[in-house]
């Protein structure tokens, strides 16, 4: 009989301008959630725990599936969380080519309504510690909470 043949470990490294841009939250089954450091919108990226992914077409097709469900459980959390009037998801790639999709609120009265965020040069307002906190804390529970299947468990 043939030795078994294992497969090696999964390698992920998160690119460090998004690791640097946000805080981590926790490890989906695909994606790394993090929270965009900057409160002046409610903002998620998840990023694929898969190595040298640029786009979406390059996942699997149960990575694809997965992505799309993960990008749903998020926008969710978004929507109880902080009720904006528009969540905006994107996957731009343009200045950092690692496949990481943006999922942030957006609010008729925000500075760049109804433009892009992007299409504003406002100073990025970092969060406090004790606010990184609080987010996360208050992010991770809501997660669990609609992974339950509680449909309206997050509170603000």
């Amino acid at each position: 009989m043939g030795k078994t043949q294992r497969m090696p470990p999964l390698t992920f490294t998160l690119d460090h301008r998004l690791a640097d841009s946000s805080h981590f939250i926790e490890d989906w089954p695909l994606c790394r959630v993090s929270l965009k450091n900057d409160r002046t919108w409610p903002w998620l990226y998840l990023v694929p725990r898969r190595e040298g992914i640029r786009e979406m077409f390059e996942l699997s097709v149960a990575d694809q599936t997965a992505l799309t469900g993960e990008i749903a459980l998020a926008q969710r959390a978004i929507q109880q969380l902080y009720a904006p009037d528009k969540i905006n998801t994107a996957a731009l790639g343009n200045m950092v080519p690692q496949l990481h999709v943006h999922i942030f609120g957006r609010y008729k009265n925000d500075a760049a309504w109804p433009r892009p965020v992007w299409a504003i040069q406002a100073e990025e307002i970092p969060y406090t510690d004790d606010e990184k906190r609080a987010e996360i804390q208050k992010l991770k529970t809501c997660f669990d909470s609609l992974r339950q299947g509680e449909k309206t468990a997050c509170h603000p």
